[in-house]
């Protein structure tokens, strides 16, 4: 009876572990072609957020913009930033946190003002 038991927990271990490596397989593969697609421009854009301390979907948050539009950029960061002056009773904190999240992407759109040129070049088939 001990004999069969512990055969079904081998058994048991061993199909848990071919599915848990598997998994892993998968998961690996994934990543793997996600960074593919993201790309030159998606390793600088990482490397900026790691630098800033701030990502860029943080940053848009921040600025209370969904795409990276210079002039809404601008006009939401001059907003920002006035409203949260220490004179006028804002916090130099937010404010803080709104000239870094315009720094921020602005980084963002120059890797991608670099990148364009190079997308261009390549004749798309």
């Amino acid at each position: 009876m001990a004999k069969y038991l512990a055969q079904i927990v081998v058994m048991g271990v061993q199909v848990v572990g071919r599915a848990f490596a598997r998994a892993l397989r998968q998961e690996f593969a994934g990543n793997q072609a996600a960074a593919e697609a993201r790309g030159r421009a998606g390793k600088q854009s990482a490397a900026v957020s790691s630098f800033t301390g701030m990502s860029l979907q943080e940053a848009q948050q921040i600025l209370n913009v969904s795409t990276l539009n210079p002039e809404e950029i601008q006009k939401n960061y001059e907003h920002l930033f006035k409203v949260n002056d220490k004179a006028v009773g804002g916090s130099f904190y937010l404010q803080s946190k709104v000239v870094r999240a315009k720094e921020r992407l602005e980084e963002e759109l120059a890797i991608q003002k670099q990148d364009k040129p190079s997308e261009q070049k390549q004749p798309h088939t």
